[in-house]
């Protein structure tokens, strides 16, 4: 079977394309499982500390490939997995490491979805994004359309967005606050890579407590995720990594973290 997602890591950082350009990397059932185990082999990496997800051939990702959806009949189809499931549904936000996503040209349906999972959004200027479930007679097919956009970017815009199905810009798109920066298409590559540089600067047991903490905080009240705070912090003084934060700080030198 052809591979249609690439994996690669250099410098701490994997890279997770998606890669069939002919399809402008429309989604496959194949190749969803192939991403969800290429971001599962991310999350699992010691040598990965940072992820970055894009998209080849100047498109991001168009969304599910309907000639494949198509080949199951709805009332046959299964769902991906049971509503606990997130590593199924939400696979960037469960990585335990945080994952910028370079987005250039489209991305639309459910690659719009795979870009709200992402931590961080860098967009090229030719990027645009699309949520056209309602167009197809379904709602936003991951689930993050409904519940991670809304945070993202507050309820009144994520409803239009859902509602019209219409494409948001990247420039637009930076004026919300859903992209952090928009750069020429020859240069997202790099401007990628220079964001998840400086979060190599921070600790591996830091970032990945840090993500717990967000995404599990918005379905927590405050003492609940006060006490997963705590739980998290007495973790932290426990660490290697507290220690070598502040040897490094008092020695005036670059931390050596180890994740642990």
């Amino acid at each position: 079977m052809t591979s249609h997602v690439r994996y690669e890591v250099a410098d701490a950082i994997a890279t997770i394309t998606l890669d069939r350009p002919e399809k402008r990397n429309a989604m496959s059932f194949a190749m969803l499982t192939e991403f969800i185990l290429a971001v599962e082999r991310a999350g699992a990496d010691p040598e990965a500390h940072v992820v970055i997800v894009t998209g080849s051939g100047g498109s991001f990702c168009a969304g599910t490939d309907l000639a494949d959806l198509a080949s199951v009949p709805g009332e046959q189809r299964g769902l991906r997995g049971e509503a606990q499931d997130k590593s199924r549904w939400w696979p960037l936000v469960a990585c335990p490491k945080p994952v910028i996503g370079a987005i250039d040209g489209a991305a639309v349906g459910m690659g719009a979805e795979f870009t709200s999972q992402c931590d961080v959004r860098i967009a090229s200027s030719r990027a645009r994004f699309a949520w056209n479930f309602a167009h197809r007679g379904l709602v936003p097919d991951t689930g993050a359309g409904t519940w991670l956009l809304p945070r993202l970017i507050g309820s009144a815009r994520a409803l239009r967005l859902l509602y019209s199905g219409a494409f948001l810009s990247a420039e637009e798109a930076l004026a919300i606050g859903y992209v952090a920066q928009v750069v020429a298409p020859e240069t997202l590559a790099e401007a990628a890579r220079q964001e998840a540089r400086a979060f190599l600067a921070g600790s591996p047991l830091s970032h990945r407590l840090i993500k717990e903490l967000i995404y599990a905080g918005f379905e927590r009240g405050v003492t609940e995720h006060m006490t997963h705070h705590r739980e998290a912090l007495t973790s932290c003084f426990r660490s290697e990594d507290h220690r070598e934060g502040v040897a490094s700080f008092l020695e005036r030198r670059p931390a050596r973290f180890s994740g642990r």
